[in-house]
């Protein structure tokens, strides 16, 4: 055990709400796809801050334009317009819905995926009792997702674990099971305002939702007037293959969400909406103080100019097959502990068969010991979400030590 560590861990507890189950290490620096623990000792990092550091760590031109903004202008609030925070709203748009007369969409800039989904939901209601004028409130999500802590989100998050304790909880939210068109149907009524939905859910274990699903459920709240929207915390800004998740399918969301990587490591989130259902929000109706400030707007306007000329899209798709068909390898090789290799992109989840309580959090742990930081979700599913600039030997080096590390369990 690191004596730093220790120190470490007393002076957190002693300090710290205890609202994390920690993992038993210190981080001191991270450059690329490379963790240094308190003592020294290397990392390969496999879990990217959660999906939020695609470009790898400190990446040495998102942090001169922050160091560059930063000497220019800090905050001012949202009472003033700003060059980098406009700019970011039109390059962001140019990746979802580009149109040549125009873009179609408009663009609310908060602090977090939580922030941004809670901002969906009051958009969603809004949008329906002022423009449309309709009595809708009600918001359908799934069995499995993960929406955010707000009480909102955590309302609208399909897992019981995350609401505990927090009852009453606001109404107005129905969660449907996840995959079941049927059920979906069954779940709209006349109060339905919109339905959230993830396309792979992250937290839930790493589940794609086949195609036909999803374009049924655009199909239902096309018909029924509701609005589709697309939780991409996790999913967007190039994990998946394409700039967002939902572009593998052709859908058309009215409403999307994003965090996580958009600022490549800053706390930053944003509401992207159709121009039409944009109209929901007017001066007064939703604010925030941060949101879009000029230092964590010049970080993500970087982050996009070098996901775009990098293709990092293409590149996740490419190295995302790359390690798919290597962990297929490995529950060849080691029959009857990997239960299913899926995911999407570099968004992917292993799987492993329980065969004895605990397994998997044995298996995630040695992994760590080995020097792997990757994540380990209900239970049994191991989850990698990369940097988007790993290099192949670097999945080849993990694949090989999670093939030992199952033989020998």
């Amino acid at each position: 055990m690191s004596e730093k560590l220790d120190v470490l861990k007393d002076r957190t507890a002693a300090s710290v709400m205890n609202t994390y189950g920690r993992y038993n290490l210190g981080l001191a620096r991270g450059k690329g796809c490379i963790l240094h623990d308190l003592d020294g000792r290397e990392y390969l990092d496999l879990l990217a801050g959660i999906a939020v550091t695609n470009l790898g760590h400190c990446h040495p031109e998102v942090t001169k334009a922050m160091c560059a903004q930063a000497q220019e202008l800090v905050h001012v609030s949202n009472l003033f317009y700003q060059e980098p925070q406009v700019a970011l709203a039109e390059a962001l748009l140019d990746t979802w819905r580009p149109g040549a007369e125009g873009r179609d969409g408009r663009v609310f800039f908060c602090n977090s995926g939580a922030d941004a989904n809670e901002g969906a939901i009051k958009l969603a209601r809004r949008f329906m009792h002022k423009v449309r004028g309709e009595d809708r409130h009600e918001l359908i999500t799934l069995s499995g997702s993960f929406h955010g802590r707000t009480l909102a989100t955590l309302t609208a998050t399909g897992q019981d674990k995350v609401k505990d304790g927090f009852e009453p909880l606001p109404q107005g939210f129905v969660i449907a099971p996840a995959g079941d068109l049927e059920a979906m149907r069954a779940a709209f009524t006349d109060r339905t305002a919109a339905v959230l939905l993830e396309i792979v859910q992250g937290e839930g274990g790493v589940k794609p939702f086949p195609a036909e699903y999803l374009r049924g459920v655009q199909a239902l709240c096309r018909e029924r007037g509701a609005l589709f929207m697309v939780d991409e915390v996790q999913t967007g800004l190039c994990r998946t293959g394409k700039w967002w998740a939902h572009q593998h399918f052709g859908l058309e969301p009215d409403v999307i969400t994003c965090a996580k990587a958009l600022a490549n490591g800053l706390p930053m989130g944003a509401v992207l909406a159709t121009t039409e259902v944009s109209r929901g929000f007017e001066p007064g109706s939703h604010a925030t103080t941060f949101g879009g400030g000029p230092v964590v707007a010049a970080a993500a306007l970087k982050t996009l100019e070098i996901m775009t000329r990098d293709h990092l899209a293409e590149r996740a798709e490419r190295l995302g097959e790359f390690a798919m068909s290597l962990f297929a390898d490995v529950a060849a090789d080691n029959p009857g502990k990997v239960a299913k290799v899926r995911g999407l992109g570099l968004m992917i989840g292993i799987e492993l068969s329980q065969e004895k309580e605990g397994s998997g959090q044995k298996v995630w742990e040695e992994l760590i010991r080995r020097g792997y930081i990757l994540n380990l979700t209900q239970g049994t599913v191991l989850r990698l979400l990369p940097p988007l600039i790993i290099e192949e030997a670097d999945l080849e080096r993990f694949s090989k030590t999670l093939g030992d590390v199952l033989s020998g369990m």
